[in-house]
């Protein structure tokens, strides 16, 4: 909608010199205009657009000329002139396009005297030596031959000339490349230069062809063919130099082929000859001597890959395929081609090669097509769709559909699509839509499951070759399964792409078969009607997804629908409003406007006055419990599609409406869409609002528009300023004492975007100006914004001051400046970390004052007078060189005085603050455009001393091997002699005795030890600087290495920010740089020192922060010292790790600690374009090292290649450029597995776990076996080939140590990793025939894994298979590995080999059952088979099979039948003897008779568990009405199973009890939910008589899980059940119960026991009042006190929800009821819990209280009855404000309003002591360094209070209450006066500018001073008498 700016062209004019000057002057003449007068004038403007239209009126003033002025002598010094600055102008200057194409007019015969001027002209510049000039003449040549006549006529004079200086070009610019070999700049530069020689040279053979053919063939003597065979030669040299850059070995293949097409004779004989270049079958003697002797390179050795890359390449793009014209040769190079292409594509795997690849194989096919339509039959039969190419083409496509690279997956699109066409133009002439190979390819491409993302392009392809009709006959439900697909964001775009062909496809289609209209109804149900299911019901993502991707595409592809979908939608929309998890009709038809209007199908006028929504249903969607809602909502308000309409009166105020309650949204993403949709309304009313002042303008525009609209434009624009005006004071409102860390982030972030869009330029008419709603309490506030402890807030409150700035300063008196400046510095030395980020900000904003050396900085610092008299300097750089010289020379001072003492240092002055306040001050200086460089050079240079001296004292810490413990925290002798050793090791500078002998610090100086005696003093001056309290600081040892870790941080943010100062280029003085290079190397040694040092994570990883600044401004640095800088510091590195030498300082524990690190900045830095050598240098190493052929001496050098090789597998920005080595991290992370050293094995670990998520992607679902992080096995071992022998290989070796004859157990380590591969790919129906990589060969050893005797292992072998077996093969592979199973009888049984077996089952099985459809014929065959074989085996699961824990796993593949089986209803005879085989094996288990074992025997538990679920599927199947309605015997034997759910219920042990409980509460919600209505009773005659067995359960069961479960149970059962149970089963009446039940939440220690037993116990309350029985009141108030104990602030969520959930169930009958049943204060008591729910941190907790405001709104809905729309769903902030509203209603009602209001105000005035945590919070301010105090994510206080101080005032004054003489106000009265005077007097005792220096209590008072005010204004109101009258 924000319309774009238009780019600006830049013209660079040209001039002459003074001698063309005076030639043309000579000539002109000043009465008429001639050539050389317009070419005087035109040199002698400035601007180029201008001198652009003096050259084009050349051409008509030379027409105009007369025949004889050829012979003028002013032409020709003319036309010389206009050659000289035609060559002069540059290639990219727009002039040059114009003087050509002006130049291309001339008449003939001035034609011939401009062809001997250029000539001339072009002679000059070919006599050029220069080789870096060389560009310049090949720009020329190249422009003149482009479309330019002249220049190609100048060209053809001089054509031999010009071919040998291309010829000498090619040569020199080569030789010139090899001599600067490393110099990187210079290289690249020579490469590009050699790209367009090339170029050049072939324009020149393509475009001045006749020049070649006539002279060639005369004699090989002849100077151009001498030259042609030179050019050759260099091509065939370029293309055979890897060296080079891939685009110039590219085009050099292009020319080789073009340059031998030239020159070869007979023409017809060349395919053959690329043919056997390509094929390598090359015969010399067949072949002219002059290929040979300048090709021979290419005749002779087998060809590299990408060379045979480049020819395909050159032949595809350089040969003539059209007509048939190179014959039956042409059709077999077209076929060779192919293969060479298809061999290459599985060798080339680099990413710019595979790249390559896949757009040269996207040529062949258009070549292909091209060829075809004048083809031989053979051809078509040798690319007809199942030809054997196409075949691999497709395998091809299908391998590379998902590769990681963006241009590959575009290319495999091409490819398919050209393939589609390819077929198609083979079968000319049959029907395509029957045609077998089509609809074998959309078969196997459904087949496929939705994640393939390949699968989405293909099927759109297929779409326009065969039509959507017919893909929906194969499968109706294709729409629904692709928008089930759309939760997922990384499919979303496909699908929907999908979608719109299909819909497009299929609109089209019904267009054309049907006349009439009556298709678009059977049009909706496919392609609608889903969507509005989906849009009502579907789940957040998928909605949302749905709505950006899907409903515009719709709209714009049948706009009628929108009328369609909104009939539906608003039909339901008032039943169906949604809820916290779904949108409901009405978020549904929200998301439907919005998109409508924002895509222009609607306007908002017709959506009002339509009626198609009410401004009260707009007003429910904007605060409704879904986010997303909300959002569309606004939506709808906000975005249009057009940026100028004017925004309606109800438009804004709905706006009003939404920003009362939406501001303190906890979502980021919300907060982002809520700031981006205001953003575009003030655009829109930006730009109307200049619209308008047009119109007013335009008076005569005026009377027109008098009658067109109501609204005047100034009217408008003053009710635009106005409702801007009332925006700002909301969000000003907003940022109030306490209020949340979101409202801050919104409020601020709004206003910023206010600020930019309403700043126009000077001299526009404005509509609002921010400026004017600033008042200084407002500067004020946005200040105190830089003391909030989230740095974004910081961020965008230093943004909004800075754009308001000017404004800000005038509102600020000098004196609070100053306090600003006192507090920022007393921060940059605070102890709290982040204190100095807050001082950061304040000097960032205060050095923008004009009087700050004045105001502030005159205390600090001597002033220079001189300074001031300089006005060209700015304010900015002025101020911050003086803070910096402040902050610089305290720092010294400090690290002067932290070298006698670091302990103090840490505790009093930790110098970090300091150093992060001069980064922060440097980072917003405009380095362009300094003026005092003197100043500034000296600054630096004391900088860099400073970081050095400074991480000269704190460096020891971080570089002990121990930096985490590094202080001597008490005097025992061993830990003396421990720091003796670190000490003997770090040498530090400390001078006292800290680092020299161990001491017990104690808390204040009162008892010191006399050891520290030479403390004190120094103790002292602390003391007098910091003001302390106490003398002697207590310091631990996390502050000290805070104090350190923080300064390394610090000083290495300063010196990258300091490298940034280096000029990037060599041509300016080495003087004119703020930096030297020499300090530049200085730095860099510095942070390799530290790099390689520091053992505290937190400073090297920081250290590595301004290491990265450093490399990457070396990378693109020209100085050649300092360009060659990484390549030396990384080669040293890799030595010193290979050498691994005793004296080594590198750390080899915590993961190599900084190395890698520093390794990891070196290779990133490294430019992305060029080959990135270093890259391919140091991984070969660190592979070598990492996976060393033979022993190594020591595996310290094998650790560190580990380490960093994980570390560089994780770095994203190298990209793709890493994916080649990652088969050899595999293989080394596997063998390192198998090192006997823990550590090799540990960094493997690490290694192998940072790969499989570099191949698989990260993982972002919690399921294991979900397909979104797997591949196909041919994907994977396409892409890493070299691992498919490698894990064959490591297979085969662990397999056979698995030797089932061997006795001895053998466990081979790296069997895990291997399995966790496998079990990640999984197999596709697009495995075709073609591939050698076929997945066979895996599945015998993966089948003998089952056998290893390592459980885990088993389990793994038997995930690892499923993807292995082709679905079709599965069921043999089962029916093979149930044969292989043991009988009873068999001599050897081995239990593992049996478990294994059985566990491949399982999952074979589980995958096969999920992925057929359960109803095809062929299924149900397989399925009998191995239910046959399976009963053979049964023996393994009953009493003979002496393991449980086989016995467990062959019942778990039985339930897992029983299952599947029971979903399917028409049962054949069959099936009954499966149900009575498993009632067999039921009647055999332990389960009936009794359990002999204890449940310490291994597999008891396991067995128990399996045996159970086999129970409870029996008994689910058992009990539905097929088999007990049936009438045959055995049906009749099966319905009666031998072990009841009782019999479950009343087992030993407590598993079985779990699982029976769970299923009964499974089939309870069923029943409740009517979700099974259909299965009859089946069900429930499980579930009767089962209350008088729970409750006796109840009473006596003693596991924890189950109890819950039981009562959980009995929370669902319906209490007139229950309840005539208790007497006789438990001896309890309902009142005994309900006590019972209250006592267990007073006793129990289970959260989750506590909220099940209240709400059981609430709804008993319920139960007994609705039925008039008494509780007594005891009990009644023990169950209030609960409930409000539930609702206690540190109550856990789940304590918090079951209170919530109560309080919703306890609503209609309890707390709105007519009849106070409770008594007020107890009714108030629970509504202050809703209040306290409705503002706790957790999002869930206040939805769940917010739904007791849905019942309230509702029942007073239909109670009332009123026709207006109630607003039911809201969001906690409205639930809040309505929650008020409801209460202050209610006391009317029941005529408590006397009683109530005393209540609430004491609600009001809160029960916080203003005095109480200010004792202890200044005690713990110390303790901990990083607590921020009380964080606030949500709640507000002051919201809460103004909330209901509105409702409170309101009541007053409709029912003129006063209470002058009551006991309960006038004692509220006293509290509140005294704790006013009390507050008053604690805010005049905090220090100045407490928001900085006490924030934490600053807040609490200020908010408990607005608390208090409002509550004594309320009284106030309520005593006088008086109130009536007002």
């Amino acid at each position: 909608m924000v319309l774009k700016k238009k780019k600006e062209i830049q013209v660079d004019a040209f001039f002459l010199d003074q001698q063309q000057l005076e030639k043309l002057q000579m000539f002109s003449k000043a009465e008429e205009q001639n050539l050389a007068s317009l070419l005087l004038h035109c040199a002698q403007l400035s601007d180029g657009i201008q001198q652009i239209q003096c050259i084009k009126q050349i051409t008509p003033l030379v027409k105009k000329m007369d025949q004889n002025s050829a012979c003028d002598p002013m032409v020709k010094a003319c036309l010389d002139i206009l050659g000289e600055t035609y060559f002069s102008l540059g290639v990219k200057n727009p002039l040059k396009k114009v003087l050509a194409s002006s130049l291309n007019g001339l008449p003939e015969q001035i034609m011939t005297l401009a062809v001997q001027s250029f000539v001339c002209c072009l002679r000059e510049e070919l006599k050029t030596t220069d080789i870096y000039l060389y560009r310049k003449v090949l720009d020329n040549l190249a422009s003149c031959m482009e479309d330019f006549s002249l220049g190609r006529a100048s060209i053809k004079n001089l054509f031999e000339e010009v071919l040998q200086f291309l010829q000498k070009s090619l040569l020199d610019i080569q030789e010139e490349n090899r001599q600067n070999h490393g110099n990187r700049i210079v290289q690249t530069q020579l490469m590009h230069d050699l790209l367009i020689a090339i170029k050049v040279s072939m324009m020149l053979v393509q475009k001045l062809q006749e020049n070649i053919q006539g002279s060639l063939w005369k004699h090989h003597e002849s100077f151009v063919w001498q030259s042609m065979c030179s050019l050759l030669k260099s091509s065939t040299n370029f293309l055979m130099d890897a060296t080079l850059l891939q685009t110039v070995q590219t085009t050099s293949g292009l020319a080789v082929i073009l340059f031998t097409k030239a020159m070869y004779e007979p023409v017809e004989g060349l395919p053959s000859l690329v043919s056997d270049l390509l094929l390598g079958s090359m015969k010399h003697a067949g072949m002219p001597a002059w290929f040979v002797s300048n090709c021979g390179t290419l005749c002779t050795e087998e060809l590299p890959d990408s060379v045979l890359l480049f020819l395909c390449h050159g032949a595809l793009a350089m040969l003539e395929w059209k007509n048939g014209s190179m014959g039956e040769n042409g059709e077999k190079l077209l076929l060779d081609i192919a293969s060479v292409l298809l061999s290459l594509s599985s060798e080339l795997k680099e990413s710019s090669m595979a790249t390559s690849l896949s757009r040269i194989v996207a040529i062949w096919t258009n070549s292909a097509l091209t060829a075809l339509v004048s083809g031989s039959p053979n051809l078509k039969i040798k690319l007809n769709g199942n030809s054997d190419i196409i075949g691999k083409l497709l395998e091809y496509i299908y391998t590379h559909w998902e590769h990681p690279l963006d241009a590959v997956r575009h290319q495999t699109k091409l490819i398919f699509k050209n393939l589609l066409q390819i077929h198609r133009t083979t079968i000319t002439g049959s029907n395509e839509k029957s045609d077998p190979f089509f609809l074998r390819l959309i078969k196997r491409l459904l087949s496929l499951e939705w994640h393939v993302k390949g699968k989405y392009t293909s099927l759109g392809c297929l779409v326009e070759c065969v039509g959507t009709e017919n893909i929906l006959q194969l499968d109706r439900t294709i729409p629904v399964q692709i928008l089930d697909v759309m939760s997922d964001q990384s499919l979303a775009p496909y699908a929907s792409d999908l979608l719109e062909t299909m819909f497009t496809n299929h609109k089209a289609h019904f267009t054309l078969s049907f006349q009439e209209s009556s298709w678009i109804d059977h049009w909706h149900d496919i392609w609608v009607s889903p969507l509005l299911v989906i849009l009502c019901e579907g789940n957040h993502d998928q909605t949302t997804y749905v709505i950006d991707y899907y409903l515009p595409k719709l709209l714009k592809c049948s706009p009628d629908s929108l009328s369609y979908m909104i009939r539906i939608l608003q039909a339901s929309a008032d039943a169906n409003l949604g809820s916290r998890s779904t949108r409901g009709a009405l978020g549904a038809l929200m998301a439907c406007l919005r998109t409508a209007r924002a895509h222009g199908h609607l306007e908002f006028s017709t959506i009002v006055s339509n009626g198609l929504v009410s401004t009260e249903r707009i007003k429910q969607g904007l605060v409704h419990q879904h986010n997303q809602v909300c959002i569309d909502a606004l939506g709808l308000l906000c975005e249009t599609h057009r940026s100028t309409e004017i925004v309606s009166v109800e438009e804004m105020q709905l706006i009003q409406f939404f920003m009362k309650y939406n501001l303190n949204s906890q979502s980021p993403s919300v907060r982002q869409q809520i700031g981006s949709l205001l953003r575009k309304l003030f655009c829109r009313i930006q730009e109307s609002s200049q619209v308008l002042y047009k119109l007013e303008q335009n008076k005569a525009k005026q009377e027109l528009l008098e009658n067109s609209t109501e609204r005047r434009p100034l009217g408008i624009l003053q009710q635009y300023k106005d409702f801007m005006s009332s925006v700002c004071d909301r969000l000003f409102e907003v940022l109030f004492p306490g209020s949340s860390h979101p409202t801050r982030f919104s409020a601020l972030s709004i206003l910023g975007s206010i600020a930019e869009i309403f700043s126009v330029p000077k001299g526009q008419a404005q509509v609002f100006h921010l400026d004017q709603e600033i008042d200084s309490t407002r500067v004020q506030t946005l200040i105190q914004c830089f003391a909030s402890t989230f740095e974004e807030i910081k961020v965008l409150a230093f943004g909004l001051l800075m754009k308001l700035r000017d404004v800000a300063f005038n509102l600020q008196d000098s004196e609070n400046l100053d306090l600003l400046f006192q507090a920022a510095m007393d921060l940059s030395t605070s102890t709290k970390p982040y204190d100095c980020v807050t001082a950061s900000y304040l000097l960032n904003f205060l050095v923008h004052h004009k009087g700050l050396q004045h105001i502030c900085l005159g205390k600090w610092v001597e002033h220079n007078p001189q300074m001031d008299e300089n006005t060209s300097v700015s304010t900015v750089e002025k101020n911050t060189l003086a803070v910096i010289k402040l902050l610089l020379v305290n720092v010294e001072e400090e690290i002067f005085r932290a070298k006698k003492s670091l302990l103090q240092a840490a505790a009093s002055f930790p110098m970090y603050g300091r150093v992060h306040c001069i980064t922060g001050a440097l980072q917003q200086l405009p380095f362009n455009n300094l003026m005092l460089i003197a100043e500034w050079k000296e600054m630096v240079a004391r900088l860099i001393l400073m970081s050095y001296k400074l991480s000269a004292v704190v460096s020891p810490v971080v570089q002990s091997s121990s930096p985490e413990g590094l202080i001597p925290m008490d005097s025992d002798s061993e830990s003396a002699g421990r720091l003796q050793m670190i000490l003997h090791e770090i040498q530090p500078q400390d001078t006292n005795d800290y680092f020299m002998q161990a001491k017990i610090l104690k808390e204040h100086c009162k008892v010191q030890s006399e050891k520290l005696a030479d403390h004190r003093p120094m103790e002292n001056i602390c003391t007098e600087m910091r003001g302390k309290e106490r003398q002697m600081c207590d310091v631990t040892a996390q502050m000290v290495l805070v104090c350190c870790w923080r300064s390394m941080k610090e000083v290495s943010l300063l010196l990258g920010t300091l490298c940034k100062l280096l000029p990037s280029q060599t041509t300016s003085e080495p003087s004119d740089g703020l930096i030297t290079v020499e300090q530049v190397k200085n730095i860099g040694y510095y942070f390799k020192h530290h790099l390689l040092q520091s053992r505290h994570r937190g400073a090297f990883e920081l250290a590595y922060a301004g290491f990265v600044q450093l490399t990457e401004m070396l990378s693109r640095c020209n100085s050649e010292s300092l360009h060659k800088m990484p390549e030396q510091w990384l080669s040293s590195v890799l030595e010193e790790i290979k050498s691994c030498d005793p004296s080594s300082t590198l750390c080899a524990t915590r993961r190599s600690a900084g190395i890698p690190f520093y390794i990891q900045a070196l290779l990133a830095s490294e430019p992305k374009k060029t080959k990135t050598d270093l890259l391919k240098i140091t991984m070969k190493e660190l592979i070598s090292l990492a996976a060393p052929l033979n022993e190594p001496s020591s595996v310290i050098p094998q650790v560190h290649a580990l380490n960093i090789l994980r570390a560089l597998f994780r770095d994203t920005r190298l990209g793709e450029n890493i994916m080649p080595y990652v088969a050899d991290g595999i293989q080394a992370a596997i063998l390192g597995f198998m090192s006997p050293v823990w550590a090799v094995r540990n960094s493997s670990t690490l290694l192998f776990s940072a790969l499989i998520t570099r191949i698989f992607g990260v993982k972002r679902g919690k399921d294991e076996n979900s397909k979104k992080n797997r591949m196909t096995g041919r994907e994977f071992f396409s892409r890493f080939p070299s691992l498919y022998p490698f894990l064959l290989k490591q297979l085969e070796v662990v397999t056979n140590t698995l030797n089932s004859e061997a006795e001895e157990l053998k466990i081979h380590p790296s069997l895990f990793l291997l399995l966790l591969i496998l079990g990640r790919l999984y197999p596709s129906p697009m495995d075709g025939t073609y591939s050698a990589l076929s997945m066979a060969p895996f599945v015998p050893f993966i089948i003998r894994c089952g056998h290893s005797p390592v459980y885990r292992s088993r389990e793994m072998s038997g995930q690892a298979l499923v993807p292995f077996v082709m679905v079709n093969e599965v069921p043999c592979t089962v029916l093979s590995l149930l044969e292989g199973l043991p009988d009873s009888t068999s001599p050897c049984i081995r239990q593992n080999n049996i478990h294994g077996t059985l566990l491949q089952v399982f999952h074979l099985l589980q995958s096969y059952l999920e992925s057929k459809p359960l109803v095809s014929l062929d299924f149900q065959q397989e399925l009998s088979d191995i239910i046959t074989c399976i009963g053979t085996k049964l023996w393994l699961a009953k009493r003979p099979n002496p393991c449980l824990v086989t016995r467990a796993a062959y019942l778990d593949v039985l339930v897992m039948l029983s299952t599947h089986l029971g979903k399917i209803q028409k049962q054949g005879m069959q099936l009954f003897g499966f149900w009575e085989e498993m009632n067999s094996v039921i009647s055999d288990s332990e389960l009936v008779s009794r359990i002999p074992y204890s449940s310490a025997v291994p597999g008891l538990i396991q067995y128990l568990q399996s045996i159970t679920k086999l129970v409870i599927s029996v008994l689910w199947v058992t009990a539905g009405p097929d088999i007990q309605s049936s009438s045959s015997p055995v049906a009749k034997k099966i319905a009666k199973p031998s072990v009841s759910i009782v019999h479950l219920l009343q087992c030993d042990f407590h598993e079985v009890r779990l699982l029976a409980l769970e299923a009964i509460l499974l089939w309870l919600k069923q029943i409740n939910s009517k979700q099974i209505a259909e299965r009859g009773g089946g069900v429930l005659c499980l579930l009767i008589d089962l209350e008088g067995t729970l409750l006796t359960m109840a009473l006596k069961e003693k596991n924890l899980q189950c109890f819950c479960k039981v009562l959980e149970i009995l929370y669902n059962m319906d209490l007139r059940n229950v309840l005539p149970k208790t007497e006789c089963s438990i001896k309890m009446n309902p009142n005994e119960l309900l006590t019972w039940s209250l006592n267990i939440v007073d006793i129990s220690n289970s959260t989750e026991v506590q909220s099940i037993a209240l709400k059981f116990a609430s709804k008993l309350v319920i139960h007994l009042l609705q039925n008039h029985q008494q509780i007594s009141e005891v009990v009644l108030k023990q169950w209030i006190q609960l409930i409000v104990y539930f609702c206690g602030d540190e109550q856990q969520t789940e304590m918090l929800l079951a209170a919530a959930e109560v309080l919703k169930s306890i609503t209609s009958f309890l707390l709105i009821n007519e009849k106070l049943t409770l008594g007020l204060s107890d009714t108030l008591a629970m509504w202050k819990c809703v209040v306290l729910l409705l503002q706790n941190e957790d999002l869930v907790v206040r939805d769940a209280a917010a739904e007791v405001i849905q019942v309230a709104q509702s029942e007073k809905k239909t109670s009332e009855g009123t026709a207006e729309f109630a607003l039911r769903i809201v969001n906690a902030p409205m639930a809040l404000d309505l929650a008020f509203g409801i209460l202050c209603e209610l006391l009317q009602r029941w005529g408590e309003i006397r009683a109530g209001v005393p209540i609430l105000l004491e609600w009001l005035l809160g029960d916080g002591n203003p005095k109480g945590d200010s004792e202890t919070s200044a005690l713990e301010e110390d303790d901990y360094l990083f607590d921020k105090g009380e964080v606030n994510f949500w709640a507000e206080k002051l919201t809460c209070v103004r909330q209901l101080s509105k409702h409170l005032l309101l009541l007053i004054s409709t029912t003129h209450l006063t209470l002058p003489d009551h006991e309960e106000l006038n004692r509220l009265s006293r509290i509140a006066v005294d704790q006013a005077q009390l507050v008053g007097h604690l805010l005049r005792a905090l220090p100045p500018t407490p928001e900085f220096s006490k924030t934490a209590e600053f807040t609490r008072l200020a908010i408990q001073n607005e608390r208090l005010s409002v509550c004594l204004k309320i009284l106030d109101l309520l005593k006088s008498d008086d109130t009536c009258k007002n």
